[in-house]
């Protein structure tokens, strides 16, 4: 193999070249961050349960799901939480090296089989299943800057105008949002119901039917009659918009002629949806989104969007709404990788010196040193085909390797060097000579290394 690479010369620059622009344009497409991911993927079931204690959303809601995730491959565990509020989380984990993908798919299709036997609550509240990250990339706080804006003011905005054009931001896995829009709160009064002979079930009825979109057909629809020149359609009765519109839901009639009302048994207003989140940032009223990283995106990349997508929206922002970045890991992750590539550099120029300083031929130093930028954009290569990010851990195995690489450029330029001094060979054959000398001893050097290294990967 070496006699042939040294009988053609050029295809062997022809073949440095194209793996120098292979790790060039793969540099381009590795994800950055600060650590690889080792953590199993998982993958992660949210519903609500209103109104439901912790333990009668395991019973209702938690165990029903958990039957139903039968016969899910590589799947190793599943832990589930549910809270006073009615939340439940369940999630499920998977073995290292399974598609998130395909697993995601698999949970939802086995969800469809549970979600006919749960409550009818928590099916108009929606499952939901997404990948599980586990980390936050970062948190955006939108604040009142003049306070002139509730919690709930910002809340509703945010979820309304911000968060769906965030989720779409390329590399952006999931956002969560730590608030809840608007919503119509009715607070009922146990002694009037009791007064008036009333339970929650009759209210929540009276609502269901009183708040809903009623259509009755099209004035002037087809077939047209003669002459007819438009047409319109009809609406019996429409949603309620107002506090004052529910507090006039219709909930009793009385033998004598008088109504019970809505609003003469519950207090009636304009709130949030869910009170179980309370924002604040340095004292002032907040909420917030946190952004997770999608598997295999940029973080640095994401960021950067990230920002400049709210400063895109910002223009529309209501007046007082200012956002703030409390919450970032792309500043840890681009200095670590600063310091790596800034050690990687360093140490390239160092063993240029060492080599110059010990073999005293500017020549015979320049052939190991124009190896190391070779080698180095290649494993980019390798890295990008297998899967692997640039992170802190595999920059420093860079670092590790060129030492290795420039040992074994050493001993070869080395040796030839002795054979051209000792027998006087032309150059061509001294190379020949000294790698019919030593290729046994390079590929010992190498399954030794592998041998120590291999086992720790």
């Amino acid at each position: 193999m070496a006699n042939f690479f040294i009988s053609r010369p050029i295809f062997a620059w022809v073949i440095a070249i194209v793996i120098m622009l292979a790790g060039a344009l793969s540099i381009m497409q590795l994800p950055v961050e600060q650590y690889p991911r080792i953590a199993p993927p998982a993958v992660t079931i949210s519903a609500s349960y209103p109104g439901a204690s912790a333990q009668t959303a395991e019973d209702a809601v938690t165990q029903v799901i958990e039957q139903s995730m039968t016969g899910l491959d590589n799947l190793m565990y599943m832990s589930a939480q549910s809270d006073s509020s009615g939340n439940i989380s369940l999630t499920l984990t998977f073995e290292t090296g399974t598609n998130a993908d395909i697993a995601q798919v698999q949970v939802q299709n086995k969800l469809q089989q549970a979600i006919p036997l749960l409550p009818q609550e928590v099916q108009q509240q929606g499952v939901r299943v997404a990948k599980s990250n586990g980390a936050f990339l970062m948190v955006v706080a939108f604040i009142s800057a003049d306070g002139s804006l509730s919690r709930d003011d910002i809340a509703d905005y945010v979820v309304a105008n911000v968060r769906d054009p965030l989720s779409r931001t390329p590399g952006v896995g999931n956002v969560t949002v730590f608030g809840s829009q608007y919503a119509m709160r009715v607070w009922l009064d146990a002694a009037k119901l009791n007064q008036f002979n009333l339970t929650p079930a009759d209210v929540t009825a009276a609502v269901r039917v009183q708040n809903n979109q009623v259509t009755a057909g099209q004035l002037g629809g087809a077939p047209a009659l003669p002459g007819q020149q438009f047409n319109a359609p009809i609406l019996a009765q429409t949603r309620l918009t107002s506090a004052e519109e529910f507090a006039d839901i219709l909930l009793r009639v009385n033998a004598d002629g008088s109504t019970v009302k809505l609003g003469d048994v519950a207090r009636v207003e304009l709130g949030g949806e869910n009170y179980s989140i309370m924002g604040r940032f340095n004292g002032q009223e907040a909420t917030g989104i946190a952004i997770e990283l999608a598997t295999g995106a940029n973080a640095l990349d994401t960021a950067a969007a990230v920002r400049q997508r709210i400063e895109e929206l910002k223009p529309y922002f209501p007046a007082g709404l200012a956002t703030e970045i409390p919450y970032d890991t792309t500043p840890f992750v681009e200095i670590s990788i600063t310091s790596v590539v800034q050690t990687l550099i360093e140490a390239v120029i160092l063993v240029f010196l060492v080599m110059y300083l010990f073999l005293q031929n500017f020549r015979a130093t320049l052939i190991p040193t124009l190896a190391v930028p070779v080698v180095l954009l290649g494993t980019f290569g390798v890295m990008a085909a297998f899967g692997f990010s640039i992170n802190t851990l595999t920059m420093f195995g860079m670092v590790l390797a060129i030492g290795l690489l420039v040992d074994d450029a050493i001993v070869v330029v080395e040796n030839v060097e002795r054979v051209m001094t000792e027998e006087g060979l032309p150059p061509e054959e001294a190379t020949r000579k000294s790698m019919g000398q030593i290729t046994g001893a390079l590929i010992g050097i190498g399954l030794v290394l592998s041998a120590v290294f291999v086992p720790m990967a």
